[in-house]
């Protein structure tokens, strides 16, 4: 018989779904606590890449009029 290298399925579901529950509302009271909530900690990453991203198309554009 072989062996396959997929994940079982387990087999309390419920309990999965509960532990998926208690994390999610773990990691949002560790977020908030500090003043931070998990969609302002989102758009400030989003903010960084825009930002990013416009500094290395300017740089590219002052490289290509040279």
């Amino acid at each position: 018989m072989e062996e396959s290298n997929a994940k079982r399925r387990p087999k309390h579901l419920a309990r999965m779904g509960r532990w998926r529950t208690n994390t999610t509302c773990y990691l949002r009271k560790r977020a908030g606590g500090r003043g931070h909530n998990l969609p302002s900690q989102f758009l400030q990453g989003a903010a960084y890449k825009l930002g990013s991203g416009a500094v290395t198309l300017i740089i590219l554009w002052w490289e290509a009029r040279r």
